[in-house]
């Protein structure tokens, strides 16, 4: 298994998941979600970590966490140590409990704080286990429209920042930033995280790479370094992709805006800006044409040839 980058800071911010060996449930009743949460609780008190989303599913978990003292594997080692400790015990077995390492996406706050949070908390819904996000006892969003209150470690200003004051008029604005894409499709942000590792505006990523890795130490050899390193500008993969698809303009317009929304790591404002288009309608076509290739094999070949020749 390849080693994964984690790129750690004061301050960062992460999408975390981790799921059950063999894909085995995690949680096999109320009281194995229950101590998992004081798991969350302690690593808040003892290691700094700052919750701003969760939910448990059965055999996974997501949340959103940041570290002020750039210690992520710190809180990691204790939320997943103690709870396989505990998991262990209560059952007498022995063992991982876990898949292999966490998943662990550096996350640029301000731009996918809020996306994120929506797909955490409606990932209940999307598995079919409940129809309303509220109806899941297991997840932050109740305590984000106000319906129970937050524990107090489980922060959820920040992200209700972003939909007015505090108090029932951003739990309202929250409520409906969830409840539009509760029965349509929509793109699982993190697909668009750049070698599994960063999830960011090409500024961002630019930035995070140019200050907190070493692309000449012991990192250097990670695969995503060189998705991060080598990112293709919006132009160049515009040029690319004309080159390939010659006078068939229409497809080659759907597949830029793929790439570019897969790959250039600029906002998705700024590409539907280039294409004359809102960002939603980016967003959705990257959504059509990731289905088309799956049913055409000749043109998932041709944006292969495309993504080898612009590495990424």
């Amino acid at each position: 298994m390849a080693r994964p980058l984690r790129i750690s800071y004061p301050g960062a911010h992460y999408h975390v998941s981790s799921r059950g060996n063999e894909q085995k449930d995690i949680f096999k009743n109320r009281r194995d979600r229950e101590k998992f949460l004081d798991y969350l609780a302690s690593a808040t008190q003892r290691y700094g970590a700052v919750i701003h989303a969760y939910c448990l599913m059965t055999n996974h978990y997501h949340l959103l966490l940041e570290t002020p003292e750039a210690n992520l594997s710190q809180i990691m080692r204790h939320i997943n140590g103690a709870y396989t400790t505990y998991f262990n015990v209560k059952r007498k077995r022995a063992g991982h409990l876990f898949q292999g390492r966490y998943k662990a996406i550096l996350v640029e706050a301000d731009a996918y704080a809020a996306e994120l949070s929506r797909y955490i908390h409606l990932n209940p819904v999307r598995a079919g286990i409940v129809k309303r996000p509220e109806d899941h006892l297991w997840s932050s969003y109740s305590s984000y429209i106000g319906q129970n209150q937050a524990a107090e470690w489980l922060k959820t200003d920040f992200i209700l920042g972003y939909f007015g004051q505090r108090g029932v008029a951003a739990e309202t604005g929250y409520r409906m930033f969830i409840e539009e894409m509760i029965d349509k499709e929509y793109e699982n942000p993190l697909q668009t995280a750049i070698g599994a590792a960063v999830l960011g505006t090409a500024d961002f990523v630019e930035t995070v790479t140019a200050k907190h890795v070493d692309t000449r130490g012991p990192q250097r050899e990670v695969p995503a370094l060189r998705h991060l390193t080598s990112r293709p500008a919006l132009d160049e993969i515009l040029r690319v992709v004309d080159a390939a698809f010659g006078s068939n303009t229409k497809v080659a317009r759907q597949a830029g805006m793929y790439l570019c929304h897969r790959y250039c790591g600029e906002k998705v404002r700024e590409i539907g800006s280039r294409f004359a288009v809102g960002p939603s309608a980016i967003t959705e076509a990257s959504r059509h044409f990731t289905k088309r290739m799956e049913k055409d094999a000749g043109l998932a070949e041709v944006i292969g040839t495309i993504k080898r020749e612009l590495e990424i």
